[in-house]
């Protein structure tokens, strides 16, 4: 394992439990991690890729798990984190035994765990790992596709990244760089064109999606994946996959406001989110921006009703800047500032329970 320890990582980061999973028949291999659960059952989306090695597998499973415990606290839900990935090619591997199989692991785990889609998985999917298990979320006729509402907690973010910065929210004032048109970026593209966007550039790997945003939305700017990051912007958006933010490409972002969708974005959180505050930058930590899908399905659990799900992924705006405000004052990394908010919250409710355990 190249000298990483699971049980130090365990110990470290407190998680609570890490399941493997192997099924023969369906060649389903993947891992389950549960972080926390003082708040409530772990709730986590399952993600296929195709990773270079178990252990890459496992140290991303263990930072995503980490993230969603600090979402749902973040985000005021009474839900713990937890994920699941799945190992290989979703073009090859994909079946209904294939989810049924995973369902089966996830009943097991009597309620301690909840899934629902991520990458390269669907609500389709969801349908058939709902064959097996209650514990299941995002499924079609209830909150559905998470991605417009995800984005549209983005888009209220940005719009108060925007203020902490100008003091002005108005998205008709700005231009922006997204970095991924797949889900959520390509509805948050939608949400910038309605308020009215200066100007928006986008990159993307799809061949599809590109060519989707270029016949949907002419007026959008593609870019090559290089690029995107150097533009003359005021808000650069990452809505692909994590660990975009680094030390190569942070001393590339001109814009002064980095606002979007993507998980883990920062490479190191410590190192990363404070060479953005350095930089002068305003950084909309991950975990509290993105958190309009976790809501979405919350919604779900107690009775899906949009409206009020909508509603409450536009509250973001205001945790956010209470958040910021702490980066400020205390001139801290507003990532920093994000786990403070979310570990008080953890840590007021541990003193009346410690962990999630249905009978």
């Amino acid at each position: 394992m190249g000298g990483f320890s699971v049980f130090e990582a365990m110990e470290r980061y407190q998680y609570e439990q890490i399941i493997h999973m192997y099924d023969q028949a369906t060649g389903l291999k993947g891992i389950t991690v549960i972080h926390n659960t003082t708040l409530g059952p772990a709730l986590g989306g399952t993600r296929i890729w195709n990773y270079a090695s178990d252990e890459e597998a496992l140290v991303d499973c263990l930072r995503l798990a980490r993230g969603m415990t600090y979402k749902s606290a973040a985000a005021g839900l009474n839900l713990g984190g937890g994920k699941t990935v799945l190992i290989g090619d979703a073009s090859k591997l994909k079946s209904e035994a294939y989810f049924r199989a995973l369902g089966r692991y996830v009943q097991s785990l009597n309620g301690r765990y909840i899934t629902a889609e991520d990458v390269n998985t669907s609500t389709k999917d969801m349908s058939y790992v709902a064959m097996e298990t209650n514990h299941v979320v995002g499924l079609e006729g209830k909150s559905g596709n998470p991605s417009p509402v995800t984005a549209l907690g983005v888009f209220h973010g940005v719009k108060a990244g925007l203020q902490q910065k100008f003091g002005n929210s108005d998205i008709d004032r700005y231009t922006f760089a997204v970095q991924g048109a797949g889900q959520t970026g390509y509805y948050l593209i939608g949400y910038l064109l309605e308020g009215g966007a200066k100007k928006i550039y986008f990159t993307e790997l799809n061949p599809k999606h590109i060519a989707r945003m270029q016949q949907e939305h002419p007026e959008v700017t593609f870019v090559q994946p290089d690029d995107i990051f150097g533009l003359d912007v005021d808000v650069f958006s990452p809505c692909a996959l994590g660990g975009s933010l680094n030390s190569d490409t942070i001393p590339l972002i001109k814009a002064p406001v980095i606002a979007g969708s993507a998980n883990n974005v920062l490479l190191d959180e410590d190192v990363h989110g404070k060479m953005i505050m350095d930089r002068g930058i305003i950084y909309c930590p991950d975990f509290v921006i993105n958190a309009g899908g976790i809501i979405n399905v919350y919604h779900e659990i107690h009775g899906y009703n949009r409206d009020n799900a909508l509603a409450d992924a536009t509250r973001i705006y205001d945790r956010l800047l209470e958040i910021l405000a702490i980066a400020e004052r205390e001139h801290i990394p507003s990532q920093q500032a994000a786990k403070v908010f979310a570990q008080q919250r953890i840590e007021a409710i541990h003193q009346l329970k410690r962990t999630y355990i249905p009978r």
